[in-house]
């Protein structure tokens, strides 16, 4: 469920550090790319191993391991997060803090499972960017950790 609240902007970064301490992080292993297929090609061409397939009015687009250099290479983590966590603004916050401390963009592929506790993220950066992305995104889960402690 979404949660609606007003809170400073001090709130909201000790609200989504104890978030992201209590979420659980997997890092992928692979690098991934984005791969599309024309609309009238679902369900055959999905790639057993996709993590996220969407599409918009013309394509679908699928998200699947590849080493193919002659693409755009992403890491990719994920978080979990429990259900009874007030995670609105996370995907919004850590992006803006990715983006500000690093330069980088990233991508974002949303889901849920109720068995999990609810949402879910992909997350993506450039494979180029991975180490500095996952230590700053580490580094953000001790902080979280170390406030939750407090």
């Amino acid at each position: 469920m979404v949660q609606v609240s007003r809170e400073t902007s001090a709130q909201t970064e000790r609200r989504l550090l104890g978030v992201i301490a209590h979420s659980d992080l997997q890092i992928y292993g692979d690098s991934y790319v984005f791969e599309e297929f024309p609309l009238d090609a679902f369900p055959s061409a999905v790639h057993p191993d996709a993590l996220a397939v969407v599409r918009d009015n013309h394509v679908w687009s699928q998200l699947v391991p590849s080493s193919d250099e002659s693409k755009e290479l992403f890491k990719v983590f994920s978080f979990h997060f429990d259900d009874c966590d007030d995670n609105s603004g996370f995907v919004g916050w850590l992006a803006s803090h990715l983006k500000s401390q690093l330069g980088t963009g990233v991508f974002v592929a949303c889901g849920q499972n109720s068995q999990r506790g609810g949402i879910f993220d992909y997350w993506g950066c450039p494979l180029e960017m991975a180490d500095e992305v996952i230590v700053e995104v580490k580094g953000l889960v001790k902080k979280g950790k170390r406030l939750s402690d407090v």
